[in-house]
């Protein structure tokens, strides 16, 4: 299993397992310069890595000792980054969660900004970073943060800690994608390490797949069999004194031996332009879902040549990208002018890689060209491209306050991976409206899934533990689409006809509903508060699903960081709005 190479403390690490190196805290490496520090440093668009004036041809790979060339890095300019850090806490959420603490690796790509992993900074409540020749630890804070690529900027708190503490260095430069079988050095700050790590390796691979710090986005990576160790996480690979990657994550060697990755160039020049104007607007996504072409019998059928081009639609979501724009059966033979082979690869810059990786490089409102063969005609249709929210329930969630209510001992959480995780459920019915809430749409009826997670015993919600793990379904009456749904059924004017006195909960598949007594569960709400410490007894936000048009009937968003009190007063209506769990279905992210 990939898991990001984050570094903690000896006895927090268990034995033989896979760390990946998105976790791991990245380290920058500094280089000196004379004047003002220069903004990234990116090569001009088709200019070639510089090289020696006796390079061999481009299609032979320079010498090793040019490939592995660090003659002009200066170290000071990769950084040992140190995390303090505060885990939420989903199954008791009203808790402060766990603390803990770690170092990575990150390096200056621009005036007072470092990049590393996000996963080395993720959940912090403290980070400092240190340069190799200077003991003085600088306080840092995040300036971006994108989970679904792992990656993050940070920059130091005070000006004059960075003119002190960087006055003269440079920036890294960044390259492009390494040729296979060159050799590259991946510099950091692993096993916890004071000082600066140098290991060599050779490019073994380059592929989409998988990032494991959010658990569901899959990415263009490079595969190289370099040492890379907890605490490598955010560390330049280096090749001919140029960037040509970010160490993120790797296998322990009882899952494979020497396979580490590293996040390529142009995902980092993707991330620093998406961050240009300050905010960070994620990954776009088509949504849709493919078959290869590969049978001449199945290419006949739909009156295809067979030529090896082609692959066919199986479903279009109708909340991405190619909702209403592509059908079921409809066949893709190109996109942006790329011929896709039947194998769902095409061709970029000499490198064959599947066909995601043109959505990979475009932005929000950039539009995407696809020549298509329906019900036997050649036809051309564009996409606009956007987010794909529904597949953040499958993503695992950072930097965030677990929402939650609680009344008179019963816990109602919004489904996700987070809190699948934290309460281990394993009702076969609530993991069906998780691992198909994309695929079947679920979100159409219910943007948020609500779970009964947890009973907090006391004499008035006596035997009633089996309802535990359960879907909502309704509250008084009052259907749950929605977290705020629940605070509102509990303290409004909410009740099923003929049961004034009581609290109605009917779930999901279950014909004998959850029955309370109005008078008894208000004043045993006060009392299980006070007994099992209950600081706060709600925290809603509005889900992100709610932005998100037409596509299901109106609801209103819950108030944006809401925090529950002793005093807590009816909602005002114009004001509404890590073992991982074994995933049902895999998160159709197509891109």
């Amino acid at each position: 299993m990939l898991r990001p190479f984050f570094m903690k403390p000896p006895r927090l690490l268990p034995s033989a397992v896979f760390f990946s190196l998105g976790f791991a805290l990245a380290v920058p490496v500094l280089q000196s310069q004379q004047g003002p520090l220069p903004g990234p440093r990116l090569l001009p668009p088709g200019a070639a890595p510089k090289a020696p004036e006796t390079a061999p041809p481009l299609e032979v790979p320079p010498p090793e000792s040019v490939q592995t060339d660090i003659s002009e890095i200066e170290f000071d300019a990769i950084v040992r980054v140190e995390v303090d850090t505060k885990q939420p806490n989903y199954r008791v959420p009203w808790n402060v969660g766990g603390m803990g603490s770690g170092n990575g690796t990150g390096f200056l790509v621009g005036p007072n900004r470092f990049l590393t992993n996000a996963h080395v900074v993720s959940d912090s409540r403290l980070i400092y970073i240190k340069n190799v020749s200077d003991p003085e630890p600088y306080k840092a804070r995040v300036v971006n943060v994108a989970h679904d690529c792992d990656l993050a900027l940070l920059e130091l708190e005070s000006e004059a800690d960075f003119e002190a503490g960087f006055k003269g260095v440079q920036p890294l430069l960044i390259g492009g994608i390494p040729k296979l079988n060159t050799t590259v050095i991946a510099v950091g700050y692993p096993i916890g390490g004071d000082r600066i790590s140098v290991t060599r390796g050779v490019v073994s691979r380059i592929d989409f797949r998988g990032y494991s710090h959010s658990g569901v986005d899959n990415h263009l990576a490079i595969q190289i069999d370099a040492a890379i160790n907890p605490g490598n996480s955010g560390g330049p690979v280096l090749q001919n004194n140029q960037v040509v990657g970010v160490a993120f994550q790797g296998y322990s060697g009882d899952v494979a031996q020497n396979t580490g990755y590293m996040i390529p160039v142009p995902v980092i020049e993707r991330f620093l332009k998406d961050v240009e104007d300050g905010d960070y607007d994620r990954y776009v996504d088509l949504a849709t879902s493919f078959l290869n072409l590969l049978n001449p019998a199945q290419r006949r059928a739909l009156g295809l040549p067979n030529d090896g081009i082609g692959v066919m639609v199986a479903q279009a979501d109708a909340a991405g990208s190619a909702g209403g724009v592509l059908k079921t059966k409809d066949v893709l033979l190109s996109i942006d002018g790329h011929p896709i082979a039947s194998d769902g690869f095409i061709e970029i810059e000499g490198e064959r890689v599947d066909l995601n990786e043109i959505i990979e490089r475009k932005f929000s409102g950039d539009t995407v060209a696809l020549e298509i063969w329906r019900d036997g005609k050649l036809e051309e249709v564009s996409v606009t491209l956007k987010r794909f929210i529904p597949y953040l329930i499958q993503s695992v969630q950072y930097d965030k306050q677990p929402n939650f209510v609680l009344y008179a001992g019963l816990q109602f959480q919004p489904l996700d991976r987070n809190m699948m995780a934290a309460h281990n459920i394993t009702d076969l019915r609530t993991r069906y409206f998780y691992g198909f809430y994309g695929d079947d749409e679920i979100y159409r009826e219910r943007p948020q899934v609500i779970v009964l997670t947890e009973v907090l015993p006391d004499a008035t919600n006596t035997h009633i533990q089996t309802f535990k793990h359960l879907v909502v379904d309704s509250i008084n009456g009052k259907k749950i689409t929605l977290l705020q749904d629940v605070y509102d059924a509990f303290y409004g004017d909410f009740h099923e006809e003929g049961r004034e006195d009581f609290h109605v909960v009917r779930l999901v598949g279950e014909e004998r509903p959850l029955v309370l007594k109005r008078k008894d569960s208000a004043v045993a709400h006060d009392r299980i508060k006070s007994q099992y410490n209950v600081s706060f007894d709600h925290f809603i936000e509005k889900p992100e699903i709610l932005e998100l048009e037409g596509l299901f009937d109106k609801v209103e968003g819950g108030k944006d960081g809401e925090k529950g009190d002793e005093d807590a007063a009816k909602p005002e209506p114009e004001e509404k709005p890590q073992d991982e769990p074994e995933e049902a279905a895999p998160a159709k992210k197509a891109a």
